[in-house]
């Protein structure tokens, strides 16, 4: 049965139009003259039945149903070029990942390790995208997620990588050098919070026996990057993933003030849909993450 489609023409001129709101930049960004345009436009109007585009003396606006259907079309015309573009640009040999992760996650643990895969793996290429929520996986164009594990992902593969160890992190200056004798010897000190991380304090010191503490007080931040820098500066004490101050630790720009193990409340998973179990550059990288990881998780203690 054919498709009720319009021209592809006609939609990247009601693209261009519906994001300038003229015709005659819609024109010149597209190479065509106005008149072209407003052609497109009137045969797009008349397929649907539908007015897109309110007319008054010289300018143009979005209707309502032109706002809607224009914000459809926007983004189905980019998911088209990104497939494109990603067909053009596919090696002769090996295949492309789309990817989505957790960015700190991703800065701190994978791009680092990521020189190891290309270096095993030249024809393979990794993109990789920012996304920090669950989603779902039919309305995207990623082949698999880097990311927590999540009821969200019902009806998913999940392979599990390792757990989330959180750590007290704060400058050498702020403790002149030293660690605590005594965890309690934090209530000395400002506490940094993560937003939405509202308990993170609070199960630390349950663990450690210090319930009398306030896990309240303390500064908060939308980060555990803005935390780690807040650190930095001598701010107070964060609770943040060990995995992204490993570094900073190493230099002796950050200091634990005291070794406490928490049980780990979230795991790192890579989550990917049935349908790719055939995908021979996804199997590849499963194959590598699943390695990485279980050396890292024997490096870690």
């Amino acid at each position: 049965m054919r498709r009720k489609i319009p021209s592809s023409g006609a939609l990247v001129a009601f693209e261009a139009a519906g994001r300038h709101e003229s015709f005659s930049r819609a024109a010149e960004e597209l190479n065509l003259t106005e008149g072209a345009v407003s052609r497109q436009i009137g045969r797009l109007e008349s397929y649907l039945g539908v007015l897109l585009f309110s007319r008054v003396k010289n300018k143009v606006h979005l209707t309502e149903d032109g706002q809607l259907y224009w914000e459809q079309v926007r983004s189905d015309l980019e998911r088209i070029e990104a497939h494109t573009l990603n067909l053009i640009g596919r090696p002769s040999e090996g295949g492309v990942i789309e990817l989505a992760a957790i960015p700190t996650f991703t800065n701190r643990w994978l791009i680092p390790r990521l020189p190891d895969f290309c270096a095993r793996h030249p024809g393979i290429t990794i993109n990789i995208s920012e996304r920090p929520d669950p989603f779902l996986f039919a309305d995207s164009p990623f082949d698999a997620a880097l990311h927590f594990d999540h009821p969200a992902w019902a009806g998913m593969l999940r392979d599990t990588l390792f757990g989330e160890e959180l750590v007290p992190i704060c400058s050498p200056k702020l403790t002149g050098g030293r660690t605590f004798a005594s965890l309690s010897d934090i209530s000395n000190f400002v506490l940094l919070h993560k937003r939405g991380r509202w308990d993170g304090w609070r199960n630390l010191f349950l663990h450690a026996g210090l319930d009398h503490l306030n896990p309240a007080g303390g500064i908060r931040y939308d980060l555990f990057t803005m935390i780690i820098e807040a650190a930095r500066a001598g701010l107070g004490i964060g609770l943040v993933p060990r995995l992204y101050v490993a570094q900073e630790i190493q230099r002796g720009e950050l200091l634990i003030p005291f070794e406490v193990r928490l049980p780990e409340e979230k795991t790192y998973c890579l989550i990917y849909p049935e349908r790719k179990i055939g995908s021979w550059p996804l199997n590849v990288f499963v194959s590598w993450i699943g390695e990485v990881s279980r050396n890292y998780v024997l490096s870690r203690h």
